[in-house]
């Protein structure tokens, strides 16, 4: 039963509904357009959840705990490679300032051409230009025995081992020159006076100089220590006569000449050429020959001059060696040719290093160094097998006379007749050292010559 109070409340709602329909009814609409009911619309958006990790930082490793993924064989190759590879960028950094087109006119008449080129060469070794200088320079461009591509090539080998000397002793570097004009960079050269190396010094200058000259080594033909040597002989020059020309000219002919022509010219000649004409001859193409020669080795791609083939060993090192050794000892265990160990080591004249009471040093191509170490005992323990031939004097004598010489490699167009000539000696000795039946030679051919190797 409703109580009369909700049934009251009750009928008043739905009279009150009842009413507010009536009067929408009543309202008529402004537009005739339709009403839109407008609907909220929602972008559903997926969220992820993931996870959170938290990664600790792994150690560096310790440095003694590293390990080389290469041997230390494969090291020297890669060293011997890299070596070769900065030899090659530092030479075209050097000949590519000098090559570009800078001389200006094309037209130049080549005495302005050299001279300005001469002058470009900054260098505290004064490097003038005259007629006596364009003589040697003719020379070396042009002439059938022009050395100049044969230097070329050796200059690869000998030239970074000279300058590092050179730059120790505070030394201008242009002296590298030098040993050109003295030996077209040989270090087995021998003049008619019985000069030697690439330095050529006279046995006397040698002992002097504190190099070893005897029966079994001789230092002159020891690339390193001749040029430490040479060093310490053009300090001394340099400080006497306080000009490099002077210097230079001292070193052909000797302190004395040299102030004999000073004193001969006056007290107020102060250079080469104040005593030209009071120096000896042969003192006197000297200066302007290391002028050409400089000039030469750095303009020669201006002149089409090419290098001769690259040497085999560029990159080298030295191994102390402690006990008496015979370079076939090394040869046969590390697979290297005798002879190239005999160009890297000329000063052991027959083949054998005699460390009984002294360290000596042994020059090898620096991707066997690694491999001499390894297999150094092996290679001491064949000294009985090799040795034993050199243990009669007899023997010592007859490989020492064999060891005045060298290899020389047949060229194109050469002949027997004319490599006799040029050596000094007959046909007939040619053939008899190298056990040959007939005058037949092909180019690439290697002969021995049983004579000191003449100077070019």
């Amino acid at each position: 039963m409703i109580k009369p109070t909700k049934l009251s409340l009750l009928l008043g709602l739905l009279l009150l509904m009842a009413m507010s329909a009536q009067a929408a009814r009543r309202i008529k609409p402004k537009s005739a357009e339709p009403v839109v009911a407008v609907m909220p619309v929602y972008d559903t958006v997926r969220v992820v959840v993931y996870d959170t990790v938290c990664v600790e930082p792994k150690p560096a490793p310790r440095i003694d705990t590293l390990r080389l993924s290469h041997s230390p064989a494969e090291i020297d190759s890669l060293a011997d490679v890299w070596q070769q590879l900065m030899s090659a960028q530092a030479d075209k950094q050097f000949f590519g300032q000098f090559s570009e087109a800078t001389d200006g006119e094309p037209e130049m008449a080549p005495d302005s051409l050299y001279r300005k080129r001469l002058m470009d060469m900054v260098s505290p070794v004064h490097l003038p230009y005259n007629y006596i200088v364009r003589k040697y320079i003719d020379q070396y461009l042009g002439g059938r025995w022009s050395p100049l591509s044969r230097v070329l090539s050796l200059s690869k080998y000998y030239f970074p081992i000279i300058e590092q000397e050179l730059i120790a002793a505070g030394l201008p570097v242009e002296l590298r020159f030098l040993p050109i004009i003295e030996s077209n960079l040989s270090s087995v050269a021998t003049s008619r006076a019985g000069a030697v190396g690439l330095w050529q010094f006279m046995p006397s200058t040698g002992k002097n100089l504190g190099l070893e000259i005897n029966s079994l080594v001789d230092e002159r033909c020891d690339v390193l220590l001749s040029t430490r040597a040479a060093c310490r002989f053009l300090r001394d020059l340099y400080r006497i006569y306080d000009d490099w020309t002077l210097a230079l000219a001292a070193y052909n002919c000797g302190p004395g000449n040299v102030s004999k022509a000073i004193a001969r010219a006056g007290a107020d000649c102060k250079t080469f050429w104040d005593i030209y004409d009071f120096l000896p001859s042969e003192t006197r193409g000297y200066v302007p020959k290391f002028i050409a020669a400089a000039y030469c080795y750095t303009y020669h791609n201006l002149h089409n001059v090419t290098a001769a083939s690259t040497p085999e060993c560029i990159a080298t090192d030295t191994i102390i060696i402690d006990r008496t050794m015979h370079l076939g000892q090394v040869a046969s265990t590390l697979n290297i040719p005798l002879e190239t160990l005999r160009h890297l080591n000329p000063q052991y004249k027959i083949d054998i290093v005699p460390a009984a009471r002294k360290p000596y040093a042994l020059r090898l191509p620096a991707r066997y160094v690694a491999e001499f170490v390894e297999n150094r005992d092996s290679i001491y323990a064949k000294d009985s097998l090799y040795l034993k031939e050199y243990m009669n004097p007899a023997n010592l004598e007859k490989k020492r006379a064999e060891g005045v010489g060298y290899t020389y490699t047949v060229r194109s167009g050469d002949n027997l007749g004319l490599i006799a000539k040029r050596n000094r000696t007959t046909v007939k000795a040619i053939m008899q050292w190298n056990h040959l039946r007939s005058t037949v030679i092909r180019p690439g051919q290697k002969l021995r010559i049983n004579k000191p190797k003449p100077r070019a």
